[in-house]
Order: structure tokens, then sequence, then C-alpha cells
């Protein structure tokens, strides 16, 4: 096989475009998001799946105002999984936005629902509002700020273990040791905070 594969060159373009970014070519983010957008789109697939099915924010709309809000960010980029991992942050918080949006809307009804996936929360049959989903990574951030940072690159970013361990300088092993703690402590409190 000629060349480098696909991923690699992917991941080749991404840090090449951020490092450019960083030595201060504000225009590099023109060339970035034909690159990253298929992965943003996935990410931002990943979120919405779980959501209903009337849900009114969509996966394009989603990607869109990520990316509008990572141009205005001004932060160093250190690579490719430090971007994704930004870009998971930044959807978590437009759905959360936009649940508390329609909670106010409603005037007080219930909010989005999110099914958790069954590798953030051990109980599959939980389904928690993406409120108080975020609400819950909140307190984990107080508590153990690692642990709530993997299961929102795990979540939100679709990031894998390898991935998620490369992104926070530990090792796999670490990244299943710390989610495993990380699902127990959600399901507690979001079991508490339901009652």
């Amino acid at each position: 096989m000629l060349g480098a594969p696909a991923t690699s060159l992917h991941q080749d373009a991404v840090t090449r475009i951020l490092q450019e970014l960083c030595e201060g070519d504000r225009e590099a983010f023109g060339k970035l998001m034909p690159v990253v957008y298929d992965q943003l789109r996935k990410l931002a697939g990943r979120c919405l799946r779980a959501e209903r099915p009337d849900h009114t924010l969509r996966a394009t709309a989603l990607v869109h105002e990520a990316y509008m809000r990572l141009v205005k960010a001004d932060l160093p980029w250190r690579n490719r999984v430090h971007f994704y991992a930004v870009a998971s942050r930044v959807m978590r918080h437009i759905l959360v936005d936009h649940a508390k949006s329609s909670r106010r809307q409603k005037r007080g009804g219930g909010g989005e629902k999110l099914s958790i996936d069954e590798a953030v929360l051990v109980s599959p049959g939980t389904l928690p509002q993406i409120i108080e989903l975020d609400d819950s990574l909140n307190r984990l951030s107080i508590h153990d700020s690692r642990k709530a940072e993997i299961v929102e690159l795990l979540f939100f970013g679709g990031l894998t273990h390898e991935e998620i361990a490369a992104a926070l300088s530990i090792s796999p092993a670490t990244v299943q040791r710390e989610l495993k703690l990380a699902k127990a402590w959600l399901y507690r409190d979001l079991s508490l905070s339901t009652q």
C-alpha cells in the first residue's frame, strides 16, 4: 500500500492546521472546517442519538453552532485530540442551553430526555434529563474533575479510551478504572437527585 492510511492523513492535516492557528493564522479555521466536518458531524450525531425523535436541534445545526463558538475561542490548540475534546465540551453546553431554553418555553415542563449510554451509567434503564446530567457532571467535576472530563470525552466527545488517555496524559487502564468509578458516582448522584 502506497502512502499513509486515510486516518493518519486526517490526523496530520488537523494537527498541521491547528499549529497554523497557534502561530496566529486566524484564517486557518477556514481550512479546518472541511477537514473536521465529518468528525464533528459524528460527534453531533452521537450527542443527539439518544434525544427524542422530534428534537428541534439537528446535528447540522449543532455542528455549525459548535464550530462558530470554536472559531471565537482563543485557545492554544495542542493537537487534534485536544480540538475534539473542546468541541465535545462545546456541544455539551449547546445541548444544555437548548434544553434549558425549551424548559423555559414550556414554563417548567420536562426538559429533553437523554438516554445515558451504558458506557456512562451502570443502569441502562435510567433516563435522566440532559440538564440533570449536566448538573451531575458539574458536581462530579467539583469532586473529581478528571473523572468528569473522562465521562464528557467519552459520552459527548465520542473519543476512545486510548484517545482520552492521550488527551489527559494518562494510561488507558487509568481511563477504564476512573470511568468505572465515575459511572458509580453519577448513578448514585442522579438517583439521589430524582428522589
